[in-house]
């Protein structure tokens, strides 16, 4: 299944990455720069594309981006601290990002005869985001067979829909996935801060699946007081 990953960076697209190479065909990574505060996970998209051996498309959207605002990530609003259980975790969501940079990617994928474009949503992020849930997988799937028709069939590959963020390191771990060469935090800063609703889950993760974290906080013991 020659298989399009779109990949932010992050420790979860990364995983993605490795595991279509492992499984699959990996037929390229697609990110995307839609002004997120947090840019520099681009880099670390690229560099797993150059680490794995194919071709690395950044699609440019921060015009649409602009456009939806309300975001941490997008607008100038603090990202807040905490975990994503939180009500505050909210302001983190972005209206719509996975449907508009999956409706891209679906294109792209159709363009080059790929099989399936993956996507690395997770049951963790179920609270916040309703377009990580199952039942927008199943129907984003639905709409672009529609959309599609004769000119191409295109699954929607998400196999950590229903895994937790631990499960998914400990999928990474033994694959060998170089965890230190992904990036998580929302802010952005020079190293992770450790306090964001990502950091706390990444630490989270780890510790649940029982594998060395080796990421460089700036604030490594603020999880603990939340979970």
């Amino acid at each position: 299944m020659k298989t399009l990953v779109v990949c932010s960076g992050g420790l979860d697209s990364v995983t993605l990455a490795h595991l279509v190479q492992k499984n699959h065909e990996l037929g390229g990574l697609v990110s995307f720069d839609y002004g997120q505060r947090h840019q520099k996970e681009i880099g670390y998209a690229e560099a797993t594309a150059e680490r794995l051996g194919c071709s690395f498309d950044l699609i440019d959207l921060r015009n649409v981006g602009a456009l939806l605002s309300g975001s941490a990530l997008t607008s100038d609003l603090d990202v807040p601290d905490g975990h994503y259980e939180a009500e505050s975790m909210k302001l983190t969501v972005v209206p719509n990002r996975n449907a508009i940079m999956l409706s891209v990617a679906f294109g792209i994928a159709s363009a080059r005869d790929h099989d399936a474009v993956a996507i690395a949503v997770h049951g963790g992020d179920h609270f916040i985001y309703p377009d990580c849930r199952p039942e927008f997988i199943e129907a984003f799937q639905r709409m672009q067979t529609a959309a599609l028709g004769e000119f191409g069939s295109v699954t929607l590959y998400a196999p950590f829909v229903e895994m937790s963020k631990a499960e998914i390191v400990s999928v990474g771990s033994r694959i060998g996935v170089p965890f230190a060469e992904t990036w998580s935090c929302y802010k952005g800063l020079a190293n992770h801060c450790g306090r964001c609703g990502t950091c706390v889950e990444r630490q989270e993760a780890f510790s649940d699946a029982n594998v060395i974290d080796p990421t460089q906080y700036d604030d490594p013991s603020f999880w603990r007081g939340l979970v």
